[in-house]
């Protein structure tokens, strides 16, 4: 499946900061229809409102974590496709392998740049 650029991608992250920068990375990249969310239950709610093309989801956020978002949208039959990329500063083996039986379409860790963050993608859509 080939990369839409104009998909809407939902990033979620309790970290200003941290949403700026992805934002400005996706951009790098081409992606321009960018919503943001502060943590999972808020994400959840959007999802629930619009259909995005994409999640990228820090792991560590209060309330709602990003592998809970991960698993309440994999148990949703009307969200469970969409490709879902966590992001964390955490490279621990037991993550990964959390995050992958919840059913994560990729894992990137803490710092990336541009060019790491569209391979992920790529590699998400089988490019």
């Amino acid at each position: 499946m080939a990369i839409d650029p104009t998909m809407p991608v939902l990033i979620v992250d309790d970290y200003k900061t941290m949403l700026r920068i992805i934002r400005n990375l996706l951009k790098q990249i081409g992606f321009e229809d960018v919503d943001e969310a502060a943590d999972g239950s808020e994400a959840l709610g959007k999802m629930r409102d619009k259909r995005y093309g994409l999640v990228i989801s820090d792991w560590n956020m209060e309330p709602m974590t990003g592998i809970e978002l991960l698993r309440e949208v994999r148990a949703d039959e009307k969200l469970n496709r969409t490709p879902f990329i966590m992001v964390t500063a955490e490279s621990k083996t037991e993550n990964v392998i959390a995050a992958k039986k919840a059913g994560v379409n990729n894992y990137i860790v803490k710092p990336f740049n541009a060019e790491t963050l569209k391979a992920k993608i790529d590699a998400v859509f089988g490019e």
